[in-house]
Parts: structure tokens; C-alpha cells; sequence
């Protein structure tokens, strides 16, 4: 037998471990994370490079609804709640509560993108657009570019869903649960970045 079969043998599981002692999948993920950062980066660079560069088109103070966006905002920071709870319960072997968790995250989510749907319709007929000003540009972007990562992560929890549904995702399985739920916090925390810098900030 192979080194390499004993160590699976003796080991199981851990032989997908890294040198580090992380899952492969995990650290895959962390190193995906990684490089989101640096796109989210650059385009919260470039925005605020541009926000002021309006041209003729309408200014951040006269198209931006702090109040509606914060709700909007509040709704994707719960679900993060809901997906901790989801979580919880494939690691205690609930598949009820986790199916009840996972629609509520992706609802949740839902909610988050038919409000940013409807801001950008009204900033439109506002007339705010993509060719607009170097502002527009960089706000339709960045902002769509996380609303793209949250359509995603809702389409990843749906399809969870779906698994539990047909008996597909077992206790043993709850390390997909805990990588969607990396990516889904990871939305919601840039979230509060792009909201701080691109809707707070003076």
C-alpha cells in the first residue's frame, strides 16, 4: 500500500486537509474571497475618484434616499443571521429548521435586489444612467457588480434548499452550507463598505 492510501486509510477526511490544517474547499474559498476584494477594491477606488464628476446629470445628494437604502441595507445584515441559524441546524441534523433558514436568507436576499432594482429605476428616471457622467458609471458598476454577487449567492442557497429537499445534504455535508455562508457574509460585510464610502461619506 501506498503512502499515500495509508495516510487516506488512517486519516479519512483529513487527507483533503492542507499543510495548514484547513480543507482544501475552505481555503479555495478564503483565496476566492481574496481576489473579490481586490475588484470590489478598485471599484470603490474608481467611484471615489468620480463621485464628484457629475457633469450635467444630477448630483449623489439629489438622487441618493439615505433613509430607503438604509432599510434596504438592514434587510441583508439580518440575513446574515438567518444564515448562521441555517448553519446551526444541518450541524444539529434539522433539516426543517435548515430549509426554514435557507428560504429565509434567500428571501431576504431577494428583498435586498427588488429594492436596488427600484432605486436604479428611479435614479434612471431621474436621469442618472450608466452614460450619464463618470459618477453614474461608477455607481451603476460597483453597485451592480455586488447586486450580481448577492443574485448568485441567493441562486447557491436556493439550490441548498433544493438538496434538503431531496434528501441530498446531509449532517456530513454541512461544509457546502458553512462556504455559501462564507460567501453570503462576505456580500453582506462589502455591502456595509460600499454603503458607508459610496452613501455616507460627504
Amino acid at each position: 500500500m501506498s503512502d499515500a492510501a495509508v495516510v487516506e486509510a488512517e486519516h479519512g477526511h483529513e487527507a483533503h486537509q492542507t499543510y495548514t490544517g484547513l480543507d482544501n474547499v475552505k481555503m479555495a474559498m478564503w483565496a476566492f474571497l481574496g481576489s473579490e476584494c481586490l475588484f470590489f477594491g478598485a471599484l470603490i477606488s474608481a467611484h471615489l475618484l468620480y463621485r464628484n464628476r457629475t457633469g450635467d446629470g444630477p448630483t449623489r445628494q439629489e438622487v441618493y434616499d439615505i433613509p430607503y437604502t438604509s432599510v434596504s441595507s438592514f434587510v441583508l445584515l439580518m440575513s446574515s443571521l438567518t444564515m448562521v441559524l441555517a448553519l446551526a441546524a444541518i450541524q444539529k441534523g434539522d433539516q426543517r429548521k435548515l430549509r426554514i433558514w435557507l428560504m429565509a436568507t434567500a428571501m431576504l436576499g431577494a428583498s435586498f435586489i427588488g429594492g436596488q432594482v427600484y432605486e436604479f429605476t428611479t435614479f434612471v428616471q431621474e436621469g442618472l444612467t450608466l452614460q450619464t457622467s463618470p459618477f453614474g458609471s461608477s455607481f451603476f458598476v460597483l453597485t451592480g457588480f455586488h447586486g450580481a454577487h448577492v443574485t448568485i449567492g441567493i441562486l447557491m442557497l436556493l439550490s441548498l434548499f433544493a438538496m434538503s429537499k431531496i434528501g441530498r445534504l446531509p449532517p456530513s455535508d454541512a461544509n457546502k452550507v458553512e462556504m455559501i455562508g462564507l460567501y453570503w457574509h462576505f456580500v453582506d460585510i462589502v455591502w456595509i463598505v460600499i454603503f458607508t464610502i459610496v452613501y455616507l461619506f460627504p
